[in-house]
């Protein structure tokens, strides 16, 4: 790969289903806590920071060593705080940047160069990844979002609902478990002119009406390639995630994470 990296991991205070979510204490620690350490290794970033509207949470990053920006309380988006911090003076040199979901403590890098790599070495605009929904119940829980891709591997859709609709009957796992059936893995990697068109463009209605604002970058002609990753560990949403979370992390050894 060529270019200059940037990964930014968004974290606000604020959220509807787990209360304080990026200081929700994990087996002890702030989960952002973990998702810093598990991607602050990795080789894909050329540098790596925290963007937050709390300052609670800028305590908690700077305890852990964790570079990190007070960005505007205002932002709607992951997105809107990401171009923030990607348009600060000491990040202008960056010529890629990857919004790290800071709710994904398990996420692979090889998820994320996946993504990365479709920007940088296919030439898509913004790249993200999918993996197979396998699950009836994922198909039909509208928090779980799906993709629909073209055969070039370009996004044609994002949505809550079960797409592609099966007409001649609900999937079964073995089908859910191949393509087309998608669900949409959280991770994006954009161009520094991809991601400056997306939060200069005004909400959609589609994006309003799925509340997916990928569904803006689609609706404005920002091109997103689909990468499909074998596998795709669930984010941290609600307390029952964190009680899955626990339980990995104990089965696996919290050490594998520190």
């Amino acid at each position: 790969m060529s270019g200059r990296v940037l990964g930014v991991v968004p974290a606000r205070l604020a959220s509807t289903r787990l209360p304080e979510k990026p200081l929700y204490p994990i087996l002890g620690r702030p989960l952002i806590d973990w998702v810093w350490r598990r991607v602050a290794t990795m080789r894909v970033f050329d540098d790596l920071v925290v963007a937050t509207d709390s300052e609670r949470i800028v305590d908690a990053c700077r305890r852990i060593g964790a570079a990190v920006v007070l960005t505007s309380p205002s932002h709607e988006s992951g997105t809107d705080r990401v171009a923030e911090v990607a348009a600060r003076p000491e990040y202008r040199s960056f010529t890629h940047i990857v919004n790290v979901q800071g709710d994904e403590p398990l996420i692979d890098e090889e998820t994320i160069s996946a993504a990365v790599s479709l920007v940088i070495a296919d030439g898509w605009d913004v790249g993200t990844c999918a993996t197979t929904i396998g699950e009836p119940h994922a198909y039909r829980d509208p928090a779980v979002v799906k993709v629909v891709r073209a055969r070039d591997g370009r996004a044609l859709y994002f949505s809550r609902a079960p797409v592609p609709h099966a007409r001649d009957g609900a999937p079964d796992p073995p089908r859910l478990a191949r393509e087309p059936f998608f669900r949409h893995v959280g991770i994006y990697s954009y161009t520094r002119e991809a991601l400056e068109g997306w939060v200069a463009a005004e909400p959609s209605p589609l994006e309003r009406i799925e509340r997916l604002e990928q569904l803006r970058a689609l609706e404005y002609g920002i091109r997103i390639g689909v990468a499909v990753v074998e596998r795709a560990a669930p984010g941290v949403d609600t307390p029952d995630d964190v009680v899955r979370l626990e339980r990995h992390l104990n089965r696996q050894g919290t050490s594998t994470f520190a």
